[in-house]
């Protein structure tokens, strides 16, 4: 099966398959394809007869197939996109009716479907010959860790940098939603022109993340034993609670101090296997060794229980009196540091 970079790489040489069922948690590269054709399978004085949008809820799947069998009008190729085709019915029959299509399709028709937030099931009859037949292109969600790689990775598709502290704090504040990132990245490529340079400074400046009071910066301080940042961090996420929710603080702090847990398994390791067993960029490994130092095996694995014990108490449960987020936070804080 094809990666959608080689979809990407064939779609602009012009070589189209008869069939794109593109499916997936992650819809960044279901519109990215999808945009891509209809871009270079018809001109723009063809569209009009030849390109066909609809959607799945308002449209059945045999309907689709009498489309894709039709010939186009004064052109070489027809293009049909199916937008939301998770909608549709997808009923014994028309499965039949789209094996049948798949295994003959209309040379002359690009047949597309975006099958959006889920995965198709490949235990159907129909799922597996997609895929056997290389229609079938899953858009897998990416984690976490691997988000920070692939930002520098679209960063040089559009001609601009960035170093790694600033792929790390754009992953933080945005998460693995591509598309919300890759909407900041055309933001800043457009203030930044080309040969530009992404850096904290910049993401602080036009993204409005505090390249001060942030997760990244509160672990790094944590690993440090910097008490003063720690607690100024603290203060500075009480004061602005709507952008710094204790929720996406314990989150940050919880999968931290997995990784350091993680790093006290592999610390004799090369920082290649370390990097890859926990999850970050080789960049980031003398943090985690500077804060293993400070924080052993067992002090790492107390804040993990006093994390959950946190994340209840802010959630109203095994909490006694009105206490507030950021007495909670400043509570687990001066246990790491000083007990």
């Amino acid at each position: 099966m094809k990666s959608f970079q080689l979809l990407t790489k064939d779609i602009k040489s012009n070589q189209f398959l008869p069939i794109y069922f593109l499916d997936g948690e992650e819809p960044f590269y279901i519109d990215k394809v999808t945009e891509l054709l209809e871009l270079h399978v018809l001109s723009e004085e063809k569209k009009g007869f030849n390109q066909t949008i609809v959607y799945g809820k308002d449209t059945t799947l045999e309907d689709v197939i009498l489309l894709a069998k039709q010939y186009p009008m004064g052109s070489e190729n027809q293009l049909i996109v199916v937008k939301e085709a998770q909608d549709l019915a997808f009923t014994e029959h028309e499965r039949d009716l789209l094996e049948n299509y798949a295994k003959n399709p209309q040379p002359t028709t690009v047949l597309v479907f975006n099958y959006k937030y889920k995965k198709f099931d490949k235990r159907q009859k129909i799922g597996k010959i997609l895929s056997e037949l290389q229609y079938l292109h899953t858009s897998e969600k990416l984690y976490d860790n691997q988000v920070p790689q692939w930002i520098s990775e679209r960063v040089k598709e559009l001609a601009i940098t960035i170093d790694e502290k600033s792929a790390s704090l754009l992953t933080e504040f945005l998460g693995n939603d591509l598309s919300k990132i890759d909407n900041e990245l055309k933001k800043l490529k457009i203030i930044l022109g080309n040969t530009g340079r992404i850096t904290p400074d910049v993401i602080e400046k036009h993204i409005g993340i505090s390249k001060d009071y942030n997760n990244f910066e509160l672990t790094k301080a944590i690993g440090t034993k910097d008490a003063k940042k720690v607690f100024a961090i603290a203060q500075y996420y009480e004061k602005n609670p709507k952008t710094n929710p204790l929720v996406l603080t314990t989150a940050a702090l919880f999968s931290y101090f997995e990784k350091l847990l993680r790093y006290h398994c592999v610390s004799s390791q090369p920082k290649g296997i370390i990097a890859k067993e926990i999850g970050v960029n080789a960049y980031f490994i003398s943090e985690y060794e500077q804060a293993a130092k400070y924080l052993p095996i067992k002090k790492v694995t107390q804040a993990i229980e006093n994390l959950r014990t946190l994340d209840k108490k802010s959630k109203g449960m095994n909490a006694t009196g009105s206490v507030s987020e950021g007495e909670l936070l400043r509570e687990f804080l001066y246990q790491i540091l000083y007990l």
